[in-house]
Parts: structure tokens; sequence; C-alpha cells
């Protein structure tokens, strides 16, 4: 708000005065904020609008949270009368107060839904929730009705009991209902309607629905219908209809029992339609006759299924029972129409009362061992001053004064008196207590509501005005009382009061009251006859609505005064109230015109007067916010403090005091009582709670640690203890299998012995044969040779007969030997092989130097010139790949002398290279050579034919010979031819003076002798 004087709540405002209490109220008014806080205490503007304040947003702003913590609001209000129930186990009730049309409904749905949104989750309590809120509009429909104050208007009481579990989900209520004012159903004042349901049936109900009520939507032919107010903007009675029948289906309702309620809701109009003529008798009397034009007597007949000959008979004659004796009378016209009245009056309050009987079944608890916490929601009507007050404003007035009168002494009188018997240092501030005014009307004696019963019950003639007199004489000395005929002379000339008329000064202000009708209102009579008539209908619910109709049941005592069964329950209801603790909303209307943006300061002035307003902010500005016992104060707060977790051994009142020393709460803002500890300020009681609420959390933490700890090895122990039975019975079973399978073996060996002692002895004669055979292969088994390919071995043959099938046996084994020994080659050790095998083919057995060479594996590149830098120059001029590269010894036929060159073969030529200097000497293609010599001795001589014409640029010679340690193989002598020579070659078996190396020396032109070392 613009300036901090416009506080939310009242106790902090600065000054402190009346006009500063309306003009704090005005401004926020005018910025919308409709609430205000003294203390605990909500104050409530009626908007008369809509406003964005109660989204499911609002709801969960305000969820959990202190009170003080945000704005004012009707939710903060909720949830902390919600929570107290949750947490600290105290029965609330919610006290909603203000006058007729300040909002008071409304905010009883508020609450509710509030209450409902917090609330636990689930389908069983989604259900309760739902049916307790579809209970309201169900009870407004039938209940409400627009006035000239309220467009809603309650016209009966309502106080609901919503009871929780012990988590705060809620279980289910009871209603409780109070004076329904069954006078409107008959006749409405001036701007005002009846009540809702008959609007919403004749505009919402289908064609199909209204033939069947045998009704017309036309407002206009009922009787009991006023016109000037029918319709009323913002108000759709057609949807309002289709919201009923949806609720009540969600509560409950069958739609057998929906009808039946309708059908009685039309009869309640077609009796309003009902006339009656006068018809002279023989004896000069008159008695009444329905006059039927239009058929309605005969369609209500119908409706309520009851002979039409009965009702009439009922609305012409009145039979009175006395002792043994039984007088019939007629009814004269007025009368007729006075018991028409009386009997739909009767009838739609009835229903009224069934309706809240049915509710109550469908959302009740059933009967529990533990006891359920319980929320109390009251909703009545507000104080009404209008211009022709009766019976009806009387009783509303004097249930307000009760109300008013349990704030008075909840939150004035009974908190000043608290400090004063605690010991806590006090001064009294004055109050105005409405409770003389109370006494004046239900005082046993001399109270008004007993001289009206008494008035009612005595014989003689009775009237109006004998019961005035009455009130004259005993109560003209009373100070809120005023009569103009009273014996008090002040009030002889006040012709503002007429003469038929008192006036009581209630604490909200002086009411002015009619006498007219009290006396009828207050007996409520119904003729028995009308009574036995509506016992005889067919209809479901006739019998259960008139149950004094029963013949068989007749009771001659006088039924009690409207006026004494709701002084009962009304002090039913505030001994229910006061066993709860109360959250009070005080509902303010800011305007007479029910318009938006307009703060009458008389109007609101008036109403913060006869509330106590101004009072109750001087006493919670006085006092203390919070006061609760020692004990239960020390149990609640006890795990904030070392020395007093988890018990404290000494008296509370100690435990208490270094509870709040140890919580450095400051002096000032408690005190100690005899009893109670007194908090002054709200925010050191969430203080507490915040870190109440802290530690419970590490505390719940704690205690699920050990139970998970105790969890786990209990689960533990019982594995364990199950693990060691399934294994005893796992080695029972296991050793059962064994000793049947060591059986079953046992079963079969024993047959197979049994099989062959018979077989024996039947064969005999071939017992030899079978036993040399058996030792060949047993004995076999044992000399099986290696499983080498080259192992020539295998066992000797051990008897003439067997030799075929030895030989067979060993040449099958060594072919399976030389598989297996296959399928172990790598691809690269197969083609090692491949190469020896090639080898094999050609120099086995022709060379007398092979044999040493079987076990040295083919290299190729023995000089490695891809790696060595010193035949780089020799690695670039052969481009391809080299297969063969060695150092060889070329032979000189001129003196048999050897030079050594370098000897590359590739897969299209061969060279030779200089061996120092890596340079060609010379580079033959392969198709170039003819063929290639070797000896059969054990040298590494080989020569090279080549063909006889060479192109330009390779060798000339027709043969090359060289003298290698490769081992080739060569014949004994061969010729070799050098252009037009020819030279023999010969080897000689000899050492050589080199050792075992090969030497050529020449002999003559013709001659080249070789010697090779002798083979070893």
């Amino acid at each position: 708000l613009p300036t901090s004087m416009w506080v939310g709540d009242m106790v902090l405002l600065e000054p402190l005065n009346e006009d500063s209490f309306i003009e704090n109220l005005r401004k926020r008014f005018d910025h919308n904020e409709i609430y205000t806080y003294i203390g605990s205490v909500v104050i409530s503007m009626n908007p008369y609008r809509s406003l964005p304040i109660f989204t499911p947003e609002k709801v969960e702003e305000y969820r959990n949270r202190n009170f003080y913590e945000l704005s004012p609001h009707i939710y903060a209000l909720a949830d902390e009368a919600y929570r107290s129930l949750r947490d600290q186990d105290k029965d609330q009730c919610i006290l909603i107060t203000g006058e007729s049309g300040a909002g008071k409904t409304e905010a009883s749905k508020l609450v509710m839904s509030y209450v409902a949104a917090v609330c636990g989750k689930g389908q069983e309590v989604n259900k309760v929730k739902e049916q307790l809120l579809q209970s309201n509009p169900v009870l407004e429909a039938f209940g409400n009705a627009k006035t000239v104050r309220n467009d809603n208007s309650s016209r009966f009481g309502k106080y609901m009991d919503i009871e929780f579990d012990f988590k705060g989900d809620p279980l289910g209520g009871v209603i409780s209902n109070y004076l329904l004012e069954k006078s409107r159903v008959c006749k409405q004042p001036r701007g005002e309607r009846n009540f809702h349901i008959f609007y919403q049936l004749l505009s919402g109900a289908s064609g199909d629905t209204l033939t069947k009520l045998k009704l017309d939507r036309d407002f206009s032919k009922y009787n009991y219908l006023s016109l000037d107010s029918a319709t009323v903007s913002g108000l759709d009675d057609a949807a309002s209809f289709r919201t009923v029948r949806n609720a009540m289906q969600i509560v409950g309702f069958m739609e057998d029992e929906v009808q039946s309620v309708l059908e009685l809701v039309a009869a309640v109009l077609k009796l309003g339609n009902i006339e009656f003529k006068p018809e002279s008798r023989v004896n000069g009397f008159d008695e009444s006759r329905v006059k039927d034009k239009n058929g309605e007597t005969i369609e209500m007949c119908e409706l309520l299924g009851i002979e039409q000959s009965v009702l009439e008979r009922a609305f012409s004659y009145r039979t009175v029972e006395a002792k043994m004796e039984k007088v019939s009378t007629t009814l004269n016209v007025a009368q007729a129409y006075y018991a028409r009245d009386a009997l739909a009056k009767n009838l739609y309050s009835r229903l009224f009362s069934w309706l809240v009987t049915r509710i109550n079944e469908s959302i009740k608890v059933g009967l529990a061992k533990t006891r359920h916490k319980v929320m109390g929601v009251l909703d009545i009507y507000g104080f009404e001053i209008f211009e022709d007050n009766s019976f009806e404003q009387f009783i509303i007035n004097y249930c307000n004064e009760k109300l008013q009168q349990i704030f008075i002494e909840l939150t004035l009188r009974e908190e000043q008196e608290e400090y004063v018997r605690e010991g806590i240092e006090w001064t009294n501030i004055e109050y105005f207590n409405n409770a003389v005014i109370c006494d004046l009307i239900e005082n046993n004696q001399n109270g008004i509501l007993a001289m009206l019963d008494e008035e009612c019950l005595r014989p003689g003639t009775v009237t109006d005005d004998t019961f005035l007199d009455k009130l004259n004489t005993i109560c003209a000395e009373h100070q809120h009382f005023e009569s103009r005929l009273s014996k008090n002379s002040k009030f002889l000339t006040d012709h503002s009061l007429p003469h038929s008329c008192f006036r009581i000064q209630h604490y909200a202000g002086k009411v002015l009251y009619r006498v007219e009708g009290f006396v009828d209102k207050n007996n409520d009579l119904l003729y028995r006859d009308l009574s036995q008539a509506m016992y005889k209908a067919t209809h479901s619910l006739m019998r259960q609505l008139f149950p004094e109709g029963n013949p068989a049941k007749v009771n001659l005592k006088r039924p009690p005064t409207a006026g004494f069964q709701f002084k009962a329950s009304v002090g039913g209801l505030m001994r229910n109230l006061q066993t709860k603790n109360p959250n009070y909303i005080r509902c303010i209307k800011p305007n007479d015109k029910k318009a938006s943006h307009i703060f009458t300061d008389s109007l609101v002035c008036h109403q913060v007067r006869y509330l106590g307003l101004m009072e109750n902010v001087r006493v919670r500005r006085a006092g203390y916010a919070f006061r609760q016992p020692y004990e239960p104060c020390l149990e609640r707060y006890k795990m904030l403090c070392r020395q007093t977790w988890p018990h404290w051994r000494g008296p509370a009142r100690d435990g208490v005091e270094v509870l709040l020393i140890d919580c450095s709460v400051p002096a000032e803002e408690f005190a100690y009582g005899r009893s109670k500890i007194f908090i002054r300020n709200p925010r050191t009681l969430f203080t507490l709670e915040e870190r109440r609420r802290a530690c419970l959390q590490d505390l719940a933490t704690l205690i699920q640690k050990i139970y998970r700890g105790w969890k786990c090895r209990t689960h533990f122990i019982l594995l364990k203890k199950s693990q060691v039975v399934v294994a005893a019975w796992y080695r029972r079973y296991a050793q059962q299998k064994k000793y049947e399978k060591i059986k079953r073996a046992t079963l079969v060996m024993q047959s197979f012995t049994r099989g062959w002692k018979v077989c024996l002895s039947a064969c005999i004669e071939y017992m030899p044969v079978s036993l040399q055979m058996q030792k060949y292969f047993l004995g076999l088994k044992t000399t099986m040779p290696s499983m080498s390919p080259i192992d020539n071995t295998w066992s000797a043959q051990p008897y003439s007969f067997l030799e075929g099938a030895h030989t067979e046996l060993r040449r099958i084994f060594h072919f399976w030997r030389c598989k297996k020994h296959r399928g172990q080659f790598t691809e690269e050790k197969k083609a090692v092989y491949e190469e020896k095998l090639e080898a094999s083919e050609i120099f086995k057995d022709k060379k007398a130097l092979y044999p040493s060479s079987v076990s040295q594996p083919f290299k190729g590149d023995y000089l490695e010139i891809q790696k060595n830098p010193k035949y780089q120059k020799l690695n670039s001029a052969v481009e391809e790949k080299v297969l063969l590269a060695d150092v060889v010894n070329k032979i000189n036929r001129a003196n048999g002398k050897g030079s050594p060159r370098l000897f590359l073969l590739t897969k299209s030529n061969f060279v030779l290279a200089d061996q120092k200097t890596g340079q060609v000497k010379a580079s033959v293609p392969l198709p170039d050579l003819t063929s290639v010599s070797v000896s059969t001795q054990s040298d590494g001589f080989f020569a090279l034919k080549l063909k006889e014409v060479m192109e330009a640029g390779s060798i000339t010679p027709s043969a090359l010979m060289f003298l290698i340690l490769l081992p080739l193989c060569f014949p004994g002598r061969f010729l070799v031819q050098f252009k037009q020579d020819k030279v023999c070659v010969k080897f000689i078996q000899g050492g050589p003076k080199n050792g075992t190396s090969a030497a050529c020396k020449r002999k003559n032109n013709r001659l080249l002798e070789v010697s090779v070392p002798s083979s070893p």
C-alpha cells in the first residue's frame, strides 16, 4: 500500500482510534485488500465482485505458511486452523459472523474448499471431499433466497462438523440445520424471492421433466412465487439447476430420490394455487370448499399419490381429540387458507430436514474405536434489520446475540479473566457485554421466549395483543426493551414506536418487531387431519415426513413450540462451540447497495462498533497472543534443548524456563503464569515452530536410519537362517540323488555280471579266441606310438591270425596322426612345408647335401637388401620384388678362380652385381635361361645355361658357372660351351685346401676340375 499507515494487522495500527480504524479498512478496500487481521481474527469485507485471489496458486502460496508470514487472507486462517487440528490434535471451529449480505456463505465455502485442497489425496479421500463440497449447492438451492440485502442469503443456519483421521485426511461430516425460514414459502417481502429451487426447477428442468411434474415455465402461474424479483441479474437459474442435479448425484442421491424431491417441490407450488370458496350450512356456519378451476388439486393429488376427497376433507374439517372424545368442526375460508399455507410450509421445511438427514447418511463417519479430530464451520444467518421485522427476524437476531456472547466470552472477558487468574499484570479494558440482552430473550422465567411459550400454552383467548401486554407488564423496566404501551412513561410519546410493536436494543442496534404473527408462528400448528391425510399418500417420502399422521400412534401431547426448539438447538450449538478452539471471521458489508467500489463509512462504523472490534484490538495489543499449560508446552518443544530432551526430570515450569533460556527468547516476549506460559508476539511462536519442524526432520531421519538398520539386520538374519535350512535340504537332496545313482549303477553292474556269467557258460568253447583278441586290443592301447608323423615304431604282431588287422590298424593310425599334425599348421608354416615338398621332389635321393638342408627353412632374401643401406643403390635399380638374394662366387674359366658377386632373383630376371659397390654387372631375363645344372656331390656348384643368341647389352657367354654354398645338385661331369669352345667340367671328391668348400682348378683349355668334399 502507498503508506505504512494502512497496515494488515490492526494491532499494529498507530494511532489507534475509530477514525484511523475505519480509514485503514477503507484504504485497503480501495486497493482490493478485503482481508485485515486483529491478531488471529480475520475481518472480511464483501467486495461484491470476483477477485483473482482465490486461485489454486494462492492456495499453494498459503499452504503450510505461518499466519503472519503473508498478507492477510482467509486462507491463512483456514491453514492455521487445519494445521492446529492436524499437528496439535486440537478440535477447531470457524465462526463466521456478520450482517446479512456481508459474505458469510462465501467465506464458509472458501474455508471448506481450502481445507479440501490442502488435505491428503487418494480415491476414497477425494470422494469424501467432493461429497462435503457438493453438499453446499444442494443446501443453498433449497435453503437460500434473494433478499433486499443479499442475492444469495442463507435463510437457515448451518453448522458442519468435518471429521479427520490422525493424518489430517477428511473422513466425513455431520450437518446441523437451524430454523429454516419456512414462512418465505407462502409469502415474500417486496423485492425478495422465494427459495432458489423453485425458480431453478422451472428455468432449468427439461420439458419432459416439467411435463411429468405437471408444471409450466411461466412464473406468473404460481401464487407462491413473487413476480417483481423473479429474475436476478448475475444468477443463471437454469445453470444452477444443472449444478444442483450433478451435486445431488455426487453426494449420493439415487435417481428415484431426486425425482421424489422434485415432485414434492412441484406439489408445494401446486398447493399455492388451490383456492377455496364459502358454502353455507344449515346451522348458519360457513364451510369452505375447494374451488378447483384448473385442476390444480387433481394434479397435486397425483404428485403425492393421495385421493382428492381425502385432501379436500382435510381442508374443510378439523378434528380435535381430548381424552376419549373426538370433535369435528368445519373450517371457514380463512382457516382453510391458513391450513393450506401451514401444509405448504411444513411440507417444504420437512423436505429440507430430510435432505439434510439424507446428506448426513452419505457423508457420516462409521463407528471407530479412536477419537476423530473435528473442525466445525458455522454459516448462519446474519443480523437482520428490515422495515417489517417479525418472529423470524427475532429468532435470527437472538442467535446472533448468542454468537456475539461467545465472541465476548472467549476473546474479551475470558482472556482478561485468565490474566488475573494466572497472576499476569493486567489493566482491565472496558467493553460491552451483551449477556443482559441474551437474558432478556432466553430467561426461563421472565424471558421473551418463555413468556411467548406461556402465552401459547395457556387456556382461553390467546392473541398477539395479549402477548404484547404481558411483555409490557414484565419487561417494562428493562433497559434494552422499549414499547409504547409499557409502564415506562418515556416511550408514551415516541411516535416512531407503533402501538402493536416492541423494540429491543440489540448489540447491533435497535430493532423494531411487529408483534403480529408471533403466536401463530411460535405454535407452528399443523392440523392433525392434514398430517393423517399426508400419511395416507403413496408417495415414497410422505410417511417419513409426517410420522405423526399414523393413526396407530396418535399422540395427544402438544408438540414443542418453534421458539422452544430453536432455543434448545442454539444452546446445544453453543455448548459444542465452547469445546473447540474458535477461529473468527468477522464479515462486514461495505454498503447497502450490493455494489462494488462503494465504501459507506457510517455503515461500516456501525458494524465495527456493535461487533466490538475496537475493544478486540485493545485487548489484543495489551495481552499475549499465545498461552499454553506448562506440560503440553514442554512436551511439544522439549527437543529444542539438550537438557529437556528426551525426558525432563522435574517440574514442568522449570523445564519450560530452561527451554526458553536455551532458545534465547527475550524476556519481554513471555511471562510465567501460575499454570501457563504466555507468549506475547506470534512471531516468537512461529520461530519456535520452525525450529521444532527442523528438529523433527532430524529426529525422523535418525529414526529412519535406526529402523532401516534394524530391518536390514533382521532381513540378513532371516536370510542366513533360510540359507542354512536350504543348504541342509539341498545336501539331503544331493545325497539322495547320489545314493540313487550309485544304486542304479550297482544294479547295472550286477545285471551285466550275471549276464556275463550266463554267457560264459554258454560260450566256453570260444573263450581262447575272445581272450586273445581282448588281450591284443588292451595291449595295443598301452603300446600306442607317439603322435609324431616321423615316428615309425609300432607294436609287434602277437598272433598270426591278426596279421591283416595289425597292418591295417597301423596304416589307419598313421593317416590319422598325419591329419592331426597338419591341422596344427598355420598358413605361413604350411607355405614353408609346401616349398620343402617341392625341394624334396627335386633333390631327394639325388643330391648328397640334401638331407642336411631339410631342417633349414628357406629365407629368400639372405642379404636383407631392403633394410641394408649399403645396397640402397642396388635396391633402387631392381624394380621388382626380390625372391632370392645372396653372395655367390662367379667362376672364371680362364684360371678357375671365383670372384664374389651379388645374385638377385626376381619373377622375371636374375641380376649379378658387384659386392662392394652394388653396381649391376649383368641382368638376364628368365626366358633366356634354358637350364640349370648341379652335381650329385656335397657342394654348392651350379651352372646356368643361356640361349645362344643374346640381345645387345646382355651377357655374351653362353654359360655361367657359380660356386656357392646353396644346397643345389650337379651331375659328375658335363660340358659347358663358351662361344665356339667347349669346356668339360669334372667333379673330383677329395678334401680341398680351403676346408669343406668346393675348389676349381683349370687343367688345360678343355678341362676344369672341381674338388668337392666327400659325402658324410
